[in-house]
């Protein structure tokens, strides 16, 4: 078995490592600021996204993304933390599956995040923004995750707490569980999986019981 999990909101809780990155970057610019719940709305998006959908002008965007990452990049590990249960969950993961990470937070940043909470060597692989064109929903980045793996007669699934990962797993053809440790509710979650749980614990003890499940029909 193959488990991909996104970060924000699944594994981590970098909303306020996120929110102050913003501000700051306006207040390089001297712009009024968004709200923080319309910034919230939008987090699971690519930088460029984000920025696009605040309203800031085409022709400005790289800088504001540029003046966020110089500050996420300083205060990323103080004001980011492991999810409950986040911890529990990679290592009961590991136990029994190959594991990646798949998200549209720069990959350089994240793989410093989860070598600071001692995870990191649980991971085969780690996909983040750069290493993509097509961020989630495409399906590129699950499938290019999945070049790190031998796939063949595998169930690949993915873990994450937003419609993008959902949708990135469904282009991809593989197989989702939704979680409400962030920022999707369960109502728009339940249109993109049958799988809905509370948190990234609950989802991967699923799997293993499933995973179980299917090893004792097989040799029964």
């Amino acid at each position: 078995m193959i488990i991909l999990f996104d970060l924000d909101g699944t594994l981590i809780d970098s909303t306020e490592a996120i929110l102050e990155s913003f501000h700051n970057s306006y207040d390089v610019y001297n712009e009024p600021h968004p709200e923080d719940e319309k910034i919230k709305s939008l987090i699971g998006h690519p930088l460029d996204v984000m920025y696009r959908g605040l309203g800031i002008q085409e022709e400005k965007i790289w800088d504001y993304v540029a003046a966020y990452k110089e500050h996420y990049r300083v205060i990323s590990t103080q004001k980011t933390l492991l999810l409950s249960r986040a911890k529990e969950a990679i290592e009961l993961a590991s136990s029994f599956a190959e594991l990646g990470i798949v998200t549209t937070k720069t990959g350089k940043y994240s793989k410093v995040l989860m070598e600071y909470f001692g995870v990191m060597d649980k991971f085969d692989v780690l996909i983040g923004r750069e290493d993509v064109k097509h961020p989630k929903p495409h399906e590129e980045p699950i499938l290019k995750a999945l070049e790190k793996f031998e796939t063949k007669d595998k169930e690949i699934w993915m873990i994450g707490d937003t419609q993008m990962d959902l949708v990135s797993a469904s282009n991809a053809k593989i197989h989702s569980i939704g979680v409400l440790s962030g920022y999707d509710k369960e109502e728009i979650l339940k249109k993109y999986t049958n799988i809905v749980v509370s948190d990234s614990l609950d989802a991967v003890s699923y799997l293993k019981s499933r995973k179980f499940s299917q090893m004792n029909i097989i040799s029964q």
